[in-house]
């Protein structure tokens, strides 16, 4: 199989309300590779509750735990990122680097909101487009404003901003609401990537594949691959992911047997 790429990930040890320790990071590693996992982007928490997380340290802190995944023989790659808190001056800060954007290429910043309110995005992201850069929208089905008002999503979509759904959300692992607007955005093809959203080896724990295999029931193989494999692999790269909505192509379920046995 493909080796998945998840691009929001809490595996850095010790930083933020993610991994606790180095054990618990190397549990963790160890989880995502049996879901096919190969490529991790560690998205410490910045800004926020989060602002003494800085640039230098977290590339550092990721440079050490590569060397003990190598150490331990785990096959899993890790690049510097951060979920980063949607606040007054970003923008001048992941000029800077201080404030990391996805694989720290100066491309894709993943974008949090307050868990329980939506506010306009649309100043920030001509922003960020201005500084060459594109928002990734983190956990939209997860936010009580666009829960309460989903159609929010789509214009936002319409408008550049890439849209990266949690996989447990997808699997039921965040209640039926979020299950059922995840689902929603799917069909209709407004998302871009499938992450994780991993914080713990027992907690909330890293199951891409899980979800790879729920997409692929839902809408096909081919979008599956996208939103698990081809987009986040272009973020890991700095390379450009393809926004607005994806030509979704439901399977069809049982419809070519029937077909091929009345032949």
């Amino acid at each position: 199989m493909t080796e998945l790429v998840d691009i929001h990930c809490h595996l850095l040890p010790e930083i933020d309300d993610g991994a606790a320790d180095l054990t618990e990071s190397l549990a963790m590693a160890r989880l995502s590779v049996e879901q096919g996992v190969g490529t991790v982007i560690c998205t410490p928490h910045q800004l926020g509750a989060f602002h003494f997380n800085r640039g230098d340290d977290i590339r550092y802190r990721v440079g050490c735990l590569q060397a003990e995944l190598d150490q331990a023989e785990i096959p899993l790659r890790v690049l510097a990122g951060a979920d980063v808190r949607i606040e007054d001056g970003m923008v001048d800060r992941l000029r800077s680097g201080d404030v990391l954007t996805l694989a720290d290429h100066g491309r894709h910043v993943l974008l949090e909101l307050p868990h329980e309110l939506y506010f306009p995005l649309e100043g920030l992201l001509d922003s960020l487009a201005a500084a060459s850069m594109v928002g990734v929208l983190s956990h939209p089905e997860r936010n009580g404003g666009l829960l309460s008002r989903p159609e929010l999503i789509d214009s936002l979509v319409d408008r550049g901003c890439l849209m990266q759904v949690t996989a447990g959300s997808l699997t039921g692992a965040f209640g039926l609401a979020s299950r059922e607007l995840a689902r929603q955005m799917a069909q209709r093809g407004a998302i871009h990537f499938l992450s994780t959203d991993a914080h713990g080896a027992t907690r909330r724990r890293p199951r891409l594949g899980d979800a790879l295999r729920e997409a692929e029931s839902l809408v096909g193989e081919q979008a599956a691959h996208a939103w698990c494999v081809e987009f986040p692999m272009a973020v890991a790269q700095g390379r450009d992911v393809p926004a607005g909505h994806y030509a979704v192509r439901p399977p069809r379920r049982g419809w070519s047997l029937f077909k091929r046995s009345a032949a």
